[in-house]
Parts: structure tokens; sequence; C-alpha cells
């Protein structure tokens, strides 16, 4: 048994941090569920704009969204699809086996839409139906306008991946997004077992404040904000509220572990996998740092439900003068506009591939 399967032994779900059309079609990814456990997959615009741009592999699709008139915003929704679906009934398998408790992948609203809710909601809704996958997640951002769009969104019967969350503040404002919609439906009469994760972001704290702490605190204070996170969520579980939805069918939103590849080259490759073996949560890791916790990474047992201390691992942070609840609103902004900048940029390639390919065709003609 392998570091990762030990992680799935634990009750952690390993998900990938990636998806590929050439993973699909050479196998890739298929190896990755067979020999690495793994159970799922997330995706945003950065994943999106790097694959398209280190291969060839998308240049018929976009080919044939320009052939079919189609903007370069729909032709990229109609490529990501079409990548989702294949992964989705690759997980599929595991999605039955578990009854629906994993083998999920994920596909993000445009982050343009940050700020609009009810573009956000109308876009979840298009997504999910066009995917037309049970086990295909709609990402949404933690934002104050996102979060209405959530709350909706779970009431409507979308299954969301709520992303872009830094602290535990602002997933216990998720969490009560989810647990608003899923009451929403009980009052109606719907059926409560729509699934929902709740996306933490962990190494981002660490690349904004290592430069400004002591050498003893660097590479400290994600894995302590997501303690205090996964403290919440227990307690959140164990809650009456919780409790009485969950004896009417609904799903945990389960606590998911983003951005947990190491930054720092001075610390271990699998600092953060190795650091949040929390049972019942998901770890969503790149395909280096997976590689590498297989090869390599130690699991030395599960980690306390308190957090293991991290309350004074932010005192210690706060006493170095970083005041942890102001830097996760920094933070938010701050990944909020680099998926924009991603999405604009993958949206200027797909117009340049278009334009080439374009130009190719008449040159040939």
């Amino acid at each position: 048994m392998n570091a990762i399967q030990q992680l799935r032994a634990a009750g952690q779900s390993i998900w990938l941090d990636n998806i590929t059309r050439t993973m699909l079609d050479d196998g890739s990814l298929r190896g990755y569920l067979e020999q690495f456990s793994v159970t799922g997959l997330t995706s945003n615009p950065t994943i999106f704009n790097e694959a398209i741009a280190s291969s060839a592999a998308y240049d018929p699709a976009v080919k044939a969204g320009l052939s079919a008139g189609k903007t370069p915003e729909a032709t990229f929704v109609a490529l990501a699809i079409d990548d989702l679906r294949r992964a989705a009934d690759l997980f599929a398998p595991v999605f039955t086996a578990t009854g629906g408790r994993d083998g999920y992948v994920s596909l993000e609203v445009s982050p343009l839409l940050a700020a609009d809710t009810a573009g956000t909601i109308e876009a979840a809704a298009r997504i999910h139906r066009q995917a037309d996958r049970p086990n295909l997640l709609v990402k949404i951002p933690g934002t104050a306008a996102g979060l209405r769009a959530i709350e909706e969104s779970i009431f409507a019967g979308v299954p969301v991946n709520v992303t872009l969350l830094f602290s535990r503040e602002q997933y216990l404002a998720a969490a009560d997004a989810y647990l608003r919609g899923i009451e929403r439906r009980l009052r109606a009469g719907l059926d409560p077992g729509i699934t929902s994760v709740a996306s933490l972001f962990v190494s981002r704290w660490d690349k904004a404040v290592n430069d400004r702490v002591p050498a003893a605190l660097r590479n400290r204070l994600g894995i302590a904000v997501a303690g205090l996170a996964y403290r919440s969520y227990r307690e959140l579980l164990d809650s009456p509220r919780w409790q009485r939805l969950a004896s009417a069918g609904a799903r945990p939103q389960k606590l998911l572990w983003a951005s947990t590849g190491t930054k720092d080259p001075g610390a271990p490759d699998t600092l953060y996998v190795a650091a949040l073996a929390y049972p019942e949560t998901i770890n969503t890791v790149p395909e280096k740092t997976l590689r590498a916790f297989a090869d390599h990474g130690v699991v030395s047992g599960t980690v306390p439900a308190d957090g293991g201390g991290a309350e004074d691992v932010i005192d210690q942070f706060r006493h170095a003068g970083i005041e942890v609840r102001d830097l996760g609103a920094v933070l938010q902004r701050a990944g909020a506009a680099a998926f924009v900048a991603s999405w604009n940029e993958l949206i200027a390639r797909i117009s340049g591939k278009a334009e080439a390919l374009l130009l190719a065709r008449k040159e040939s003609a």
C-alpha cells in the first residue's frame, strides 16, 4: 500500500488538480485512478490555459467552434465540457460505488461573473445542463455575490464546488449558504441530497507571508488556517442543525484542501499533503505533488480534530504582525483577480488559435 492509498484508508479522498485532453487520450488519467487511487479532479481557467497553450490537441475543437460561428467563450466552454464529460465517465464507477460521495470532476463558471449573482446562477445552471453528468460539480467562488449564487444553485439542484475560500470565516459563510439551500429544498418538498464541497486554498497563505515572518514560522500559516477550518467543519457536522438535515437525507458538504503544491523550494515537496491528512476531507493535488507523495510521502496518522494547536500558531503570527482575518480577505480578492487574468488570457489564446487556423485554411485553399 503506497502513501496515497494510506490516505484513502484513513478516510481522505485524493483528487487531481489538473486535466488535459492529452491525459484523457493517452490513458494517463486512468493510470492515476488505477495506480494512485485518485477518485476525482478539479479544473480552473489557469489549468485549461496551460493545456491549450502546450498542445495541439485542442486545435480541432477550436476549429469546429470557429466553423460553427461560436464566440471564443462558447468554444472554450464546449471543449471544457467535452473533457470533463470524459473524465466524469472515467470516475463514474467511483461515483456509483460510493453512493455519490466521491468520483467528481469540476468546471468553473466564468471568473468575470464573481460580482454578478444573477449571472453566476444562470451560468451554473447552463453548465450543469450542458454537462449532463451527475458527478460534475460547478465551481462558484465564495465571494459575497457568490454566496447568494451558491444558495440559489443548491436550491435549484446544481451540485456546487465552492472555490476561492481562504479563511475559516469564509468557509463558514460558504457552509451556511449550502445549508440554506438544502433547508429551502426540504421546505419545498425536494430531495435534499445535493452534493457540494468547500475548497479552502492553503499554500497561498505561506507564499504571502514567508518573507515577512521569522524562519520558525515559515510554511506554517496555511496549515494552521486549515486546522481551524477543519475544527469548525467537525463542529458543524456535530451541530443539531446539520443532524436534522442529515436525518432527512442531506449529504455533508466536504471540506476540500486546494492549492496544496509546495511553493517554497526549501520546504518538503509533500508538505501540505502530509500535514492535511484529515478524515472526511478531500485533497486536490497537482500531478507533481501526487507523484512525489506516492514515491516518498509519509502518513504518520490523522491530524487531531481540534486542528492540532492551530490557534496557538495563529497567535504567533499575530505577534509577528500578521492579522489573519484581514489577510484572508486580501487573498480572496487576489485569487479572484488572478482567475480573471487567466480567463482573459485563455480567451485571447483561443481567439489567436482560431485566427491562425483560419489563416492556414485560407492559405491551403
